[in-house]
């Protein structure tokens, strides 16, 4: 048997502000994420990780099932080609793409850091992949690719399953593309459309009632569609999040809310956000051009080459009633933002305030925040997760810094 394990190629940066908190492979993209669309297909029930010194606490050391090790690079999107190549890979043998990126690697000896692996894998024997690779290369890829892999996921997950039966009361099309899980609860009068798309409902949740819903779309284990919300295709709203209000092709990771009406659309949300009642986040220019946002690893703008790109909001990130977000926003961990006018459309991480000024979202606040609402979802932050904030929060200083002092002098 042959043990899994994901691991970070270092381009994992250029998902920021998603990546400075969890390996790429633990980003939701379709129904899944990578890791759980891996796992699905080997049919393996628990995974390693190799990342940075700082994110490796939250991960334990690669998990041995056998004499062999399948590490997998983390920004990669699985399809059963894929799974057809891994499986043929031979020990001692790495997977490129036609561009030359390590996709795999099959190991006999396994590396417990990942120096410790890309020592282990120089001058390796290589197997070029000539299908397609699909990778994670940027933030705004997470949404682009949702709709895709929902339709992918949807298949993996229901194959040769049946669906729980639909209750009185609601409106469907293309019912047998329609798929509700153990324990869901629909409402009355609620709308649901899968003539374009599946839809995905998954164990204990629920969709309020009026609700309406077009796929592809799924709604995460224990997640909640508010009553008289307008949810369009390509959306994901991942596991304990609850959402209500106007969503177009949207990536709700977990645990985040947005309970209220307001649009958001073409953005990713990631975990332990709340946005607030009526909050609305502008998705495209005026003008039509081509969005760019602010790369948040280089500090520098960058165009993301479309003309659809809304809100892309860190994890324990949160907004006030009524903000308003430009196009192509973007928010980094753990920021605090309210006020009447169009905040920045670049929030460091720790910042606290909006368009009338910023300051810094103090590191202990900032823990105490994120610490009472885990607790409303009965989870408590750990010690590890303690040490990545406090990392991210010394890190960011100085970008803090420079971006504030702009913000309130444009103020003044």
């Amino acid at each position: 048997m042959t043990s899994l394990t994901f691991f970070n190629d270092g381009l994992e940066s250029q998902l920021y502000p998603f990546t400075r908190t969890r390996s790429a492979a633990d980003i939701r993209c379709g129904i899944l994420t990578l890791r759980e669309r891996w796992e699905a297909y080997l049919n393996i029930h628990a995974s390693g990780t190799l990342t940075t010194n700082l994110l490796q606490p939250l991960y334990p050391q690669p998990v041995v099932s056998g004499n062999t090790g399948l590490y997998i690079n983390s920004r990669l999107l699985a399809t059963p080609e894929l799974v057809a190549a891994m499986t043929t890979l031979q020990v001692g043998q790495l997977l490129r793409d036609t561009a030359g990126v390590l996709l795999a690697a099959r190991l006999l000896n396994v590396p417990e850091t990942i120096g410790a692996f890309r020592q282990q894998t120089t001058g390796l024997g290589e197997t070029i992949f000539d299908g397609t690779a699909q990778l994670l290369n940027r933030s705004w890829d997470i949404f682009l690719l949702n709709g895709p892999y929902i339709r992918h996921d949807f298949d993996l997950l229901t194959h040769k399953r049946s669906s729980t039966l639909l209750p009185a009361g609601v409106v469907t099309k293309k019912t047998e593309q329609i798929f509700v899980e153990e324990g869901a609860q629909i409402g009355l009068g609620v709308l649901l459309n899968a003539g374009d798309g599946p839809i995905y409902i998954g164990k204990n949740a629920e969709i309020m009632d009026g609700a309406i819903v077009r796929g592809p779309m799924a709604l995460g284990e224990g997640a909640t569609i508010k009553m008289g919300a307008k949810i369009y295709g390509d959306t994901v709203i991942g596991p304990g999040c609850k959402v209500g209000g106007e969503v177009s092709n949207a990536v709700f990771f977990a645990n985040s809310n947005k309970g209220h009406d307001g649009f958001v659309g073409n953005c990713v949300i990631g975990e332990w956000c709340n946005i607030g009642a009526d909050t609305n986040a502008s998705n495209l220019k005026n003008n039509y051009d081509l969005i760019k946002i602010h790369d948040d690893a280089t500090d520098k703008r960058l165009s993301t080459g479309r003309t659809f790109c809304g809100l892309l909001m860190g994890d324990h990130s949160k907004c006030g009633i009524n903000t308003m977000f430009n196009t192509g926003t973007v928010i980094g961990v753990s920021c605090n933002i309210y006020g009447g006018e169009f905040p920045p459309a670049y929030l460091p991480s720790f910042s606290w305030g909006g368009a009338s000024g910023l300051k810094t979202y103090t590191l202990d606040k900032a823990l105490d925040t994120a610490s009472r609402m885990m607790a409303r979802r009965g989870k408590t932050l750990s010690d590890a997760e303690k040490a990545i904030l406090k990392a991210i929060f010394d890190d960011t200083a100085a970008q803090r810094a420079t971006h504030h002092s702009k913000v309130s002098a444009a103020a003044e």
